[in-house]
């Protein structure tokens, strides 16, 4: 299983919420920890891409990128 994290710009609660929404629908996912404060987002999944989690989020119309270690 890898452990994917993302830059997320969120501004409110509905930010958090698109992508909170996109990642519960999306078959693969098997955890996942959106964060509001730090504008972070993990995901932990064991057949995704870290390339296929990120174009999910940025569909929301959220600037994303993955996060430097």
């Amino acid at each position: 299983m890898a452990l994917y994290t993302y830059d997320v710009t969120m501004t409110c609660s509905g930010c958090s919420g698109a992508v909170t929404r996109v990642l519960t629908k999306l078959q693969g996912v098997d955890k996942f920890d959106v964060s509001l404060e730090t504008q972070k987002v993990t995901v932990e999944s064991s057949n995704l891409t870290e390339e296929e989690i990120l174009a999910v989020i940025q569909k929301t119309g959220k600037a994303a990128k993955v996060a430097s270690a």
